[in-house]
C-alpha cells in the first residue's frame, strides 16, 4: 500500500475544481479501503466501493469503477462527471497488517489468554 492512504485519512473531501490537484490525488481513492461518496456535476451523489481507478492526464480520459451496495452491477464514473470525492466510510483495513495481528496473538499467548487464528470481527 502506497502512503496517500494514510495522507488521506486526513482529508474528508477530494474536490475536483482543480482537475491537476484531483487526477494526482485519484491513486489515494484506490488505496482507501472504505466507502466514498462521490458528488457528481449533475447534483446526484453516489456512494459505494472504489475497487479500480483508471488515471489519465485530463479528467476526460479518467475514471472510478465502484461497487454499489445494493446494485449487483459495478458501476464506472468519468473523472468529467465527478465534482468532488468525499471519504465517507472507515477504512476497514486500517490496523490489520500482518504485523500488528503478529503482535495482538503473541500479547494474548503470553497474558494467557486464547489467541485464534480466525480473523476480528469487521464491526
Amino acid at each position: 500500500m502506497c502512503n496517500n492512504a494514510t495522507a488521506l485519512k486526513e482529508v474528508d473531501a477530494i474536490d475536483a475544481s482543480d482537475p491537476a490537484r484531483f487526477i494526482a490525488r485519484l491513486d489515494s481513492i484506490r488505496d482507501f479501503r472504505g466507502d466514498v461518496t462521490l458528488d457528481l456535476r449533475d447534483g446526484a451523489t453516489l456512494e459505494g466501493f472504489v475497487f479500480d481507478v483508471i488515471v489519465g492526464g485530463d479528467l476526460d480520459s479518467c475514471a472510478l469503477r465502484l461497487l454499489v451496495p445494493g446494485d449487483a452491477t459495478r458501476r464506472s464514473v468519468a473523472g468529467r462527471e465527478i465534482a468532488a470525492i468525499r471519504i465517507t466510510g472507515r477504512d476497514a483495513a486500517a490496523g490489520k497488517s500482518w504485523e500488528n495481528w503478529v503482535r495482538r496473538y503473541a500479547e494474548k499467548r503470553r497474558a494467557g489468554e486464547r489467541a485464534s487464528i480466525e480473523s476480528e470481527s469487521l464491526d
